[in-house]
């Protein structure tokens, strides 16, 4: 038991995974300690406790699990954003560059309405390529994108300051060296 939890403490890591050199930032562990998966999602809803925030955008599939979580805790909706046809309505559709090319990310059209006021989560920010694919697609059907949240930051790999840059403000819990 960790006296003063510290949500770093909950996050294994996992050496050489998907690849030698990559230290996979495993959040499984977190999300089964209740106290830890309690936190985090306090720590993510806490500046927008009280204010209109209609929807929470999750991105596939840890961001799932924390956008659900967000928007029960701001009696908001959720919208999932998907990877290319796993969504059986009408889509749009947005292409995002990853460090190795290019990949496709919908969300049902109707999800989001224009003006509505939107929070986008993810367990992980690393590069930003597909938090700013994420932030793109939201902002081309019209949504008010408030903020990107995120419980891990890597932010040697400068993602967070892509997001920033779009005009979008990022909140993450934790920072990790290198990647």
């Amino acid at each position: 038991m960790i006296a003063a939890l510290d949500l770093k403490e909950t996050i294994r890591t996992i050496p050489d995974y998907p690849k030698p050199g990559i230290m996979f930032r495993d959040i499984t562990t977190l999300l089964g300690n209740p106290r830890a998966f309690r936190r985090a999602i306090d720590e993510l809803v806490q500046p927008w406790a009280g204010t209109k925030i209609d929807k929470v955008a999750g991105m596939e599939a840890r961001g799932f699990i924390l956008g659900g979580a967000v928007a029960h805790q701001l009696s908001a909706g959720f919208v999932p954003i998907r990877k290319k046809g796993k969504l059986p309505h009408t889509t749009v559709r947005i292409a995002y560059s990853l460090e190795y090319g290019i990949d496709e990310m919908e969300m049902h059209e109707d999800a989001v309405t224009a003006g509505e006021r939107v929070i986008l989560v993810d367990d992980l920010i690393a590069t930003g390529g597909t938090a700013t694919g994420a932030v793109g697609l939201l902002k081309k059907i019209g949504a008010d994108v408030v903020a990107a949240c995120f419980v891990i930051d890597l932010p040697e790999l400068g993602g967070a300051k892509k997001i920033a840059a779009l005009g979008v403000p990022v909140r993450t819990l934790i920072a990790f060296e290198g990647h």
